[in-house]
C-alpha cells in the first residue's frame, strides 16, 4: 500500500500596500415606505416577537415631522395627562 503525503498549503504573502481596508464596512441598507413596515412591526409587538429584541439598540433615520409627531404623541400619551 503506497504511503499519502499530506501537504500543508499556507496562503501567498500578501503586502500591504495591495490592499486598503476600509475603517468600517458600510452597514446595507434598504429604503422602505413607513406604511410598508409598521402592520408588520405592530404584529410583531403584539405577538411578542423576540426578535424584536435583536434590534432594540439599532438606530433608525425618520424625517423631522416624523419625530415632531412622535414626540408630541409621547407628551399627550403619558398617563394622567
Amino acid at each position: 500500500m503506497a504511503m499519502r503525503q499530506l501537504r500543508v498549503y499556507s496562503e501567498p504573502e500578501i503586502e500591504q500596500a495591495d490592499f486598503t481596508l476600509a475603517a468600517e464596512p458600510a452597514a446595507a441598507t434598504v429604503r422602505v415606505t413607513l406604511g410598508d413596515v409598521l402592520p408588520l412591526l405592530a404584529d410583531a409587538v403584539a405577538s411578542n416577537r423576540t426578535w424584536l429584541g435583536d434590534f432594540a439598540d439599532d438606530e433608525i433615520t425618520i424625517s423631522s415631522d416624523l419625530h415632531d409627531v412622535l414626540q408630541a404623541y409621547r407628551h399627550f400619551r403619558r398617563p394622567g395627562a
